[in-house]
């Protein structure tokens, strides 16, 4: 099974091709500071064939890429970057110094 990756920019998400057929996707909110992934989406008729994985590292390699610090708000891409320890240092961290 061949998967092809594209970022569908006009809709904010990378996409997941199996010949014709979208398989999934990963949403984005994107500006210059920061890249925010909420939400990805598996069909259940390719659930457990990597799909997610595929789309998780699209996402991450595109930011670092373009130098942006990610937060995953998205249970799966969190759990994914917790999981490929060369994606971890992505993750934004807050620069407040706010206290009570």
């Amino acid at each position: 099974m061949t998967v092809a990756i594209r970022d569908n920019a006009e809709q904010g998400r990378f996409e997941a091709w199996v010949g014709d057929t979208l398989a999934g996707f990963a949403e984005y909110i994107r500006n210059d500071r920061l890249v925010v992934y909420p939400h990805t989406v598996v069909e259940p008729a390719f659930e457990g064939r990597g799909i997610g994985g595929s789309l998780a590292r699209a996402a991450l390699d595109d930011a670092r890429a373009r130098g942006l610090p990610v937060l995953a708000t998205c249970p799966f891409i969190k759990a994914w970057m917790l999981r490929h320890p060369e994606y971890v240092e992505l993750a934004y961290e807050s620069g407040s110094r706010v206290t009570d």
